[in-house]
């Protein structure tokens, strides 16, 4: 696979809600710099842990060479958070699907220098993936950290977390399984709540949000979010201190404040929500948000 711009998809879903290779993509393939430990990795390592594409049903249990669930984790992009869980939960196999070579090299080589046996990678589409390879009733569990918001308004339509795939994935998960998806967008989260709700398959073991489960460990830009939201609630609050003199000025300035936030999308603005995890758990075709 290349990192060259795929071709434009078509504007619209099928009108059968079937995902079909017209579909949509989420993803756009661009030329992206790979460096030379990641070329060596991938071009290594993807012989003993990638698994090809192919339009058929696989047997996981002869790809990892043993029985053991099977989470697949979708667009896992540098891997780092990937490979953690796979080593704190070796009990489980985990298949993470993901585009970008320079991700797949990165993985690849948090594969070779941990030691890490119950992970492998498949290098292609994940819906071409869920509904090609993975059998139906199959996982135990399904992981979406953080995929693209895609923020503009015309753009949601490429957003991952649609209908037509969340009945794909729940159709793929086991009685007991569940959905855990993580996003640092607002907007971004209650679609997905909604969208998660309506499928009949699934149910939020929640109550609306889900706190973040101990096996997913923070992003790196989490923690920095997190510290600069801090200041500026402190700052915030020596402000309302001082009380501007001019009710209007002040309320002018928020504005002006919120609307900068909408524009350039301040680190701060999306880490205030970066625990609004959406798990959804399945029992008997009933899944979880968080």
């Amino acid at each position: 696979m290349t990192d060259e711009q795929q071709p434009a998809a078509p504007d619209e879903q099928p009108a059968s809600g079937r995902l079909t290779s017209q579909s949509i993509r989420s993803f756009v393939l661009r030329q992206g710099r790979m460096s030379d430990a990641q070329h060596r990795f991938l071009d290594e390592m993807m012989p003993k842990v990638g698994v090809a594409y192919r339009p058929e049903p696989v047997d996981l249990n002869e790809v990892f060479g043993r029985r053991a669930p099977h989470i697949v984790e979708i667009g896992f992009g540098m891997g780092q958070s990937t490979a953690v869980i796979a080593q704190a939960r070796p009990a489980e196999d985990f298949l993470g699907i993901e585009v970008h070579a320079p991700g797949v090299g990165s993985l690849c080589k948090l594969i070779d220098e941990g030691g890490i046996t119950n992970l492998r990678i498949v290098q292609h589409d994940a819906v071409e993936v869920l509904r090609d390879m993975i059998p139906e009733g199959s996982l135990a569990g399904v992981h979406i950290y953080f995929p693209d918001p895609w923020p503009k308004k015309r753009h949601h339509k490429r957003r991952l977390v649609q209908g037509p795939f969340v009945k794909l994935i729940a159709s793929r998960l086991a009685p007991g399984g569940y959905l855990h998806c993580a996003t640092d967008w607002e907007e971004y989260a209650q679609q997905m709540l909604e969208v998660l709700g309506a499928e009949p398959l699934l149910a939020n073991s929640a109550d609306g949000y889900a706190p973040k489960p101990d096996y997913r460990p923070l992003t790196k830009f989490e923690p920095r979010g997190l510290q600069r939201l801090v200041q500026r609630l402190a700052l915030g609050a020596q402000r309302e201190a001082q009380a501007a003199p001019v009710l209007g000025v002040r309320l002018a300035l928020a504005e002006q404040t919120r609307a900068a936030h909408r524009k350039h999308l301040f680190a701060e603005q999306q880490v205030r929500f970066a625990m609004l995890e959406t798990t959804v758990a399945k029992t008997d075709r009933h899944v979880d948000i968080a």
